[in-house]
């Protein structure tokens, strides 16, 4: 599909916001996965024991995090020797600039902090507050925690799996099957009339008055051009074209990514299908920070892709405080 040239259009290198605002959860962390190490048991052992490295433990999607003095949070980590035993959920993440390595140790339970300064955080609410190393860390461990704890047994034969490859696939013992982490594909996408109103939609399970840019899953055997025309007529009835993609983020709640597009209406009719989206409106610029600053509105979630969406068409940051949750 061809882009339109009345949508507009993001800044050179991705950046999608007016004011250089980035898609957050995506940002260069400096951080080299390193792939070709996870397989080196050897190498593996040796980084865990050198005195540089750092690690930290993830726990149903949480780590600790800390503010610093500087107005900043980071996240907390500690040296290997000083770690909580876990040796078969050691995840190696990477390696900084300078050499650090990093691991998640996922346990049932973030351990205490004997000073109490530091506090248990998700993506959702630390995301939008840690630097990119630290984020791209977590996100990282969380996405693996979530595929780990969600995928203990074999789909080909039951058996249940253990771990390998410094937790980024699970072997099965019994058929010799192996387990990659899971990622499943969604497109979101901010669909735009020909009288340049925005077309923001409320899910069934949302608080009234939370729009945020509509969504869906890519179907199997579907690209996800298709899948963004498919689930704007399945949620609202509204016919689109001119589709064009903007940028993609991750969204390990609990594995997906996120690709972010711009759409053209070709239709303006609103038929909600009542089962995803119990209401959908169009907004005018005037209109959204009306009901934005009034209270009507509560807008997408500041570390979320759709935030950037609308803030593209919006042509700058949407006024008011975002929501941490998303």
């Amino acid at each position: 599909m061809t882009s339109s040239p009345d949508l507009p259009q993001p800044a050179p290198g991705g950046d999608p916001g007016p004011a250089g605002a980035p898609i957050l959860l995506t940002a260069p962390s400096g951080i080299d996965r390193g792939a070709h190490h996870r397989m080196d048991e050897a190498w593996l052992a040796a980084a865990w024991s050198h005195p540089t490295t750092r690690c930290f433990v993830v726990s149903g999607g949480q780590a600790l995090v800390v503010d610093t003095d500087d107005g900043g949070t980071e996240l907390v980590t500690m040296p290997s020797f000083e770690a909580p035993f876990t040796e078969a959920h050691r995840y190696f993440l990477g390696t900084d600039a300078e050499g650090v390595r990093y691991f998640a140790l996922q346990k049932d339970g973030l351990p205490g902090r004997m000073d109490d300064v530091a506090r248990p955080a998700g993506l959702r609410e630390a995301g939008a507050l840690l630097g990119p190393r630290d984020c791209a860390l977590l996100v990282h461990a969380v996405a693996l925690e979530n595929w780990q704890r969600m995928h203990r047994f074999c789909s080909r034969c039951g058996e249940r799996t253990v771990i390998a490859a410094a937790g980024h696939i699970r072997r099965c013992p019994a058929c010799g099957a192996e387990h990659y982490p899971r990622t499943d594909p969604a497109v979101i996408m901010l669909v735009t009339d020909d009288r340049d109103r925005a077309l923001l939609g409320r899910q069934v399970h949302w608080p009234e008055g939370h729009f945020s840019t509509l969504a869906g899953f890519v179907e199997p055997g579907e690209s996800i051009e298709r899948a963004v025309v498919r689930e704007v007529a399945e949620e609202v009835g509204v016919e689109v074209d001119e589709v064009r993609y903007v940028g993609s983020q991750p969204w390990p709640f609990p594995s997906s990514l996120m690709f972010g597009f711009l759409a053209h209406a070709r239709t303006d009719e609103l038929r909600v299908d009542g089962e995803e989206i119990e209401e959908a409106r169009w907004f005018s610029r005037d209109e959204l920070r009306e009901a934005i600053e009034s209270g009507q509105v509560r807008k997408p979630s500041g570390i979320s892709i759709a935030a950037r969406l609308v803030e593209m068409w919006y042509g700058k940051p949407l006024p008011g405080r975002l929501p941490a949750e998303g």
